[in-house]
């Protein structure tokens, strides 16, 4: 993975590369201060005319977990997870006519920072996709007391990794166009 071209000694760029989709945690807790740092990372995300469509319902009910990771396909990490983030967009902080769906991108850069802020953190999560399908978004309607405005987006486990591995070399130079 080391390429002396990549600027592995800037820890930012470093935390990019080698962040990895975790799925087995430990059962130490998150604390309140690693959560909170979480979220702010999250809500530093950039957003379509700053409106920042994004809210965070952070889920520590073991019951709650276990609903979510039976009834959601790809999910089933966030039984074993001591904390998950759902990120929802909000509909009242949407933009209209054709930017209404800018938010996709909002909470999507929120849902990266999340990753990124916990991989930084020493812990491990993995992004599991709700939105764009009404069947997940209805599961998750029917677990959690949502409002209605309320969209929800993603589900990320969050806990300190059982076991981590190598990231995956995602490079690939063909893939780059120059004009």
């Amino acid at each position: 993975m080391k390429n002396t071209n990549l600027p592995s000694d800037n820890i930012a760029y470093s935390n990019i590369i080698e962040r990895t989709s975790i799925r087995k945690f430990t059962d130490q807790n998150i604390n309140d201060t690693f959560c909170e740092a979480i979220l702010h990372a999250a809500m530093s995300a950039p957003s379509g005319v700053n409106l920042q469509p994004w809210e965070f319902v952070v889920i520590r009910t073991p019951e709650f977990l276990k609903e979510l990771g039976e009834a959601l396909p790809y999910s089933a990490s966030v039984t074993n997870a001591p904390i998950a983030i759902l990120v929802c967009a909000n509909r009242r902080r949407f933009l209209e006519g054709d930017d209404s769906t800018l938010w996709v991108q909002d909470v999507s850069a929120a849902s990266e920072n999340i990753l990124l802020a916990a991989h930084a953190l020493g812990l491990g999560a993995v992004w599991t996709c709700i939105y764009p399908h009404p069947d997940r978004e209805d599961a998750v309607r029917r677990i959690l007391p949502l409002s209605d405005d309320f969209i929800p987006f993603s589900l990320i486990p969050i806990g300190y990794p059982a076991a981590t591995h190598a990231p995956i070399n995602k490079w690939h130079p063909e893939r780059v166009h120059n004009v």
